[in-house]
């Protein structure tokens, strides 16, 4: 089975944000908030917090609602 390409926004599974890399999961962050990803590590249920407060989630593939 071929790996599908991921691409920015694009929401992806607990599973595959368990096997991707750092750079990996980051190219899938807008270029906006990339600065304020703070590594795998750090993301607590697959989504870290912006500047603002607003929080960017992985397996959305969007911020998550205030």
């Amino acid at each position: 089975m071929e790996a599908r390409r991921l691409r920015v926004g694009q929401p992806i599974t607990p599973e595959e944000f368990d096997e991707l890399s750092d750079e990996q999961l980051v190219r899938l962050v807008p270029r906006a908030y990339r600065e304020f990803f703070p590594g795998k590590d750090f993301c607590a249920d697959g989504h870290f917090y912006l500047h603002d407060g607003s929080a960017w989630c992985f397996f959305r593939g969007d911020l998550l609602d205030q």
